[in-house]
């Protein structure tokens, strides 16, 4: 394959992502294994909407979270997968400046969004553990689709700032990223400015998602827990607990990776470890999401017996 080079006065056009893709025997291996948790991602996903739409007793803020974090995960995946799973058996690995831009925007977006989604997630159980009388009065459906919104929002400003400051650079001396996608480690490592500047407002911008996310998260499980151990009867701690245990899988899973590529200092980065951390929370979790929620749920369960299977009728 070959490679581009720039002088500094040529602008790079498009961009080399070689990922992890070494042209080895491994690489229908490699294609045939992402193509199915893509494939899984996008059923899975889509599923979990479609339980939730066509069961009247899911219409509830926890099954409205629930399917909002499916949707995000569906087009989160979608960003991304696609493209690596051509490029695992294209001989021309590359992708358009303007495509890089788009799919760096989409990615940031709804990473973002994903991350104040859980935050919203762990409030929602927060409250109906520790003020259940009062749950159905605070968690209205105004509120619910308000914080949807917010979510969104912090989401995509987040990323037009990010994105807008990250292609203001120069990319003059080289348009190989090593690495499966655009993310912005690997586009200010191959910059041929100045990116301290960029680097500064990345690690500002994204701690001002991250921190007060696990902030909200951490107060209302802490909350949660106390709360959990002041209730008498063992059928009843189990029955609180079971309804948070998905959650918090989710956000070990998502946070822990995503702080390591983006909040981690530049001399514990390697390109090889941020990759399979990206590759972990871009394309993973996307597709185990679904089996978290679906595995320690009773009602989803029930609700795929019901759907599919014939077998039992969903119970409140």
């Amino acid at each position: 394959m070959e490679l581009s080079t720039y002088t500094n006065n040529s602008r790079v056009q498009e961009f080399v992502l070689l990922g992890f893709f070494t042209g080895t025997n491994l690489d229908i291996v490699l294609f045939l294994l992402f193509l199915f948790i893509y494939l899984f991602t996008i059923f899975g996903n889509a599923g979990i909407i479609f339980l939730v739409y066509h069961n009247s007793q899911m219409h509830t803020p926890m099954y409205f979270f629930i399917c909002s974090l499916s949707f995000v995960d569906l087009c989160y995946s979608s960003d991304i997968a696609p493209q690596m799973i051509v490029n695992i058996l294209s001989e021309k690995k590359t992708i358009s400046y303007v495509g890089c831009a788009i799919q760096l925007f989409i990615f940031c977006a709804l990473g973002s969004s994903e991350c104040c989604l859980l935050a919203v997630m762990a409030y929602d159980r927060y409250v109906a553990i520790c003020n259940p009388l009062n749950y159905s009065m605070v968690m209205q459906q105004k509120t619910c689709l308000g914080l949807l919104c917010a979510v969104y929002t912090v989401g995509f400003l987040h990323s037009v700032i990010e994105t807008c400051c990250t292609f203001s650079l120069s990319f003059c001396s080289s348009n190989v990223l090593h690495h499966f996608a655009c993310d912005f480690p690997p586009l200010l490592k191959i910059s041929c400015t100045d990116t301290t500047v960029n680097e500064i407002i990345l690690f500002i911008f994204t701690s001002s998602i991250i921190m007060p996310a696990v902030l909200v998260i951490f107060v209302s499980y802490f909350s949660i827990f106390l709360a959990i151990l002041k209730i008498n009867i063992l059928e009843g701690r189990k029955k609180a607990f079971s309804t948070c245990v998905s959650h918090i899988t989710s956000v070990a899973l998502f946070f822990g990776t995503g702080v390591y590529v983006y909040l981690s200092p530049k001399s514990k980065y390697s390109t090889e470890n941020g990759t399979v951390a990206t590759l972990i929370y871009a394309v993973m979790i996307p597709m185990s999401n679904p089996v978290i929620y679906s595995v320690r749920n009773k009602d989803v369960k029930l609700a795929i017996e019901t759907v599919f299977l014939g077998k039992a009728k969903l119970r409140t």
